[in-house]
């Protein structure tokens, strides 16, 4: 018997493929990854870069949120970046 459940909301970015926005597996929830898209209209939010890392935020705070926990509960999160320029943005955020 698995005590395994799907975690969606739709107050994040919708998954686009085959996969979930998070599984619950027992009291370990894996979220997964997030882009700067807005749960509304699925497009790229407009802006600086620390508005589209404060959308990915948001994004998986709303997924923590579905399964019943905070950002503050992440163990390990792992962020790539493409410029490594941004990085102070990212802790700023």
């Amino acid at each position: 018997m698995s005590n395994r459940s799907i975690i969606q909301t739709d107050d994040a970015t919708k998954a686009i493929g085959t996969y979930s926005q998070a599984v619950k597996v027992g009291q370990t929830v894996y979220l997964s990854g997030q882009i700067p898209l807005d749960p509304e209209s699925m497009e790229l939010v407009q802006g600086d870069i620390a508005v589209q890392i404060r959308r990915v935020f948001d994004n998986l705070q709303a997924v923590c949120r579905a399964a019943g926990g905070e950002l503050k509960d992440i163990v390990k999160l792992n962020i790539f970046l493409t410029d490594l320029g941004n990085f102070a943005t990212v802790n700023e955020v």
